[in-house]
């Protein structure tokens, strides 16, 4: 069965999607509508931008969802028998599956990031990934850390991110080393996802996808939030809510897709940071 996988914040690089524009109608056609719904030339950053440009939130959200699409829709035949997005690229998978139609879906991502940039603005926080120390430990070191850290990715065994309060982050970075971890460093994020951090954002993402149809996807959308199937539209709102301050199960959602006869596995969009990740997981 195939699988088509979205990827998140992080994978944008300066260039991306030009390859695409220049050689696919649909593709081509993707970027010119989200000139206009989005209201900034975002192409031309995505194109010709610096590495900070693309950094910031309410650019990076935005270009990597546009470029997932456009990829989609550039693609011979659209045809998995599952998707999944990790974090940011949830939306990317929803659009590409007809779950939400394109405009409806960038303008919720454009929301997404902006509440996200204010709820970073008013709980400072940070991440770092934890390199080669199993879940329960870092669980157990985050529930005795002073302050809010918990574990915010998990991406592939041993491969784990962090996520709070900057003090809290940083003890918690000093007890994962002491347990074992082979590293544990900080990343260069704005702040502190999918931790409590984010309720403001979780609050405000809340309105805006009340104010939007969703449809039932053409297959089944592996969540963020459990790593389970979803197709039922309320559902998958909740659970896009719900991501924000909750862990994106990435290595659980990959097990549980291959328990489901998942056998092939493509990545839709730009970079290879999934592709990678799931030789970790499976391989």
């Amino acid at each position: 069965m195939k699988v088509y996988m979205f990827p998140g914040q992080g994978s944008q690089f300066s260039g991306m999607g030009k390859d695409l524009y220049e050689n696919s109608a649909a593709a081509r056609a993707t970027f010119d509508e989200a000139r206009k719904i989005i209201g900034f030339d975002i192409v031309s950053i995505m194109f010709e931008g610096s590495d900070e440009q693309l950094r910031e939130t309410s650019v990076t959200q935005p270009a990597i969802f546009i470029h997932s699409v456009a990829a989609a829709r550039a693609l011979d035949e659209f045809a998995p028998d599952m998707v999944a997005g990790h974090s940011l690229g949830e939306f990317s998978a929803l659009a590409a599956a007809g779950a939400l139609n394109f405009e409806d879906a960038l303008r919720l991502v454009a929301a997404r990031a902006n509440a996200m940039n204010e709820a970073c603005k008013m709980n400072p926080g940070k991440m770092a990934a934890v390199i080669m120390l199993d879940l329960e430990k870092v669980k157990k070191i985050c529930d005795e850390t002073e302050g809010i850290v918990v574990p915010a990715n998990v991406n592939a065994p041993g491969q784990i991110v962090i996520s709070g309060e900057a003090d809290a982050v940083e003890a918690a970075c000093k007890a994962c080393k002491a347990a074992g971890a082979k590293r544990a460093l900080p990343l260069p994020v704005g702040g502190a996802f999918h931790s409590p951090l984010m309720e403001p954002a979780r609050a405000s993402l809340a309105e805006a996808i009340a104010s939007v149809t969703f449809k039932t996807p053409v297959c089944p959308i592996y969540q963020n939030v459990d790593a389970r199937p979803h197709t039922d539209p309320e559902e998958i709102k909740a659970n896009l809510i719900a991501q924000l301050t909750s862990p994106v199960l990435w290595s659980h959602t990959i097990v549980h897709m291959v328990e489901d006869g998942a056998t092939d596995f493509t990545e839709v969009g730009p970079g290879n940071v999934l592709t990678n990740l799931l030789g970790k997981i499976i391989y």
